[in-house]
């Protein structure tokens, strides 16, 4: 059985990527977190670990590598848009992914990697803008009210959350959630997060908007 610690700023792909992973009988998810200090607690306490971890956790990767090197577990880094990733670093990793990893390539990674082998799955940013027809697509479809609830979607809100945020009532969003569900051909909030992570053109329009609702409620 490989121990498996999940280490993502964002609720909805650390849950989704639990799921996935949870349907394999070989791993076995140990922990859980969303900050870099559980991070290095998680992989202090369960040793000889696969550990996936996202750059969102802004992690300083020679003490990531150094704590992982130390309790015998190897680290699989989550790129956010294929930002750089330092070539000393780099070479340390036993596994590299995108965040618009698809389910069978994350566990596929997974799987080599507690194997031992060394996993690199990164595809270039403009490769994915180009060919991100349907993310496109489903952005021009959406309103700017159905966007903002997707942006808070993506960023863990409950129905209730999104209506004090955005000043309505909670029947309410439950309505557009249905025209956002007709509109991206998913079921429910968890694939809703996750449709939206893997489309890069849609995730940058549900970002800036997120931000945006930010400042106003700051």
């Amino acid at each position: 059985m490989h121990r498996i610690i999940l280490a993502d700023n964002q609720a909805i792909f650390r849950a989704g990527a639990a799921r996935v992973l949870a349907l394999e009988t070989d791993l076995r998810i140990v922990a859980q977190v969303s900050d870099l200090d559980r991070l290095i607690s998680s992989v202090q306490s369960f040793r000889a670990a696969t550990v996936l971890f996202s750059t969102g956790l802004k992690p300083d990767l020679k003490v990531v590598l150094g704590v992982l090197k130390e309790c015998g577990s190897r680290g699989i880094l989550i790129s956010e848009k294929g930002e750089p990733i330092p070539e000393a670093a780099a070479a340390e990793l036993a596994g590299i992914i995108g965040r618009s990893v698809t389910a069978a390539e994350l566990t596929e990674c997974v799987r080599k990697v507690s194997r031992g082998q060394r996993c690199v799955q990164i595809t270039q940013a403009t490769s994915i803008q180009s060919q991100d027809i349907v993310g496109a697509r489903v952005r021009d479809r959406l309103t700017p009210k159905e966007m903002q609830i997707v942006a808070l979607i993506v960023q863990g809100c409950k129905n209730k959350d999104i209506a004090q945020q955005l000043g309505t009532k909670e029947q309410v969003i439950k309505n557009y959630l249905r025209s956002i569900y007709d509109k991206t051909g998913v079921s429910d909030r968890l694939e809703l997060a996750l449709f939206t992570l893997h489309h890069t053109i849609l995730a940058e329009a549900a970002a800036k908007v997120g931000s945006l609702l930010e400042k106003r409620t700051a």
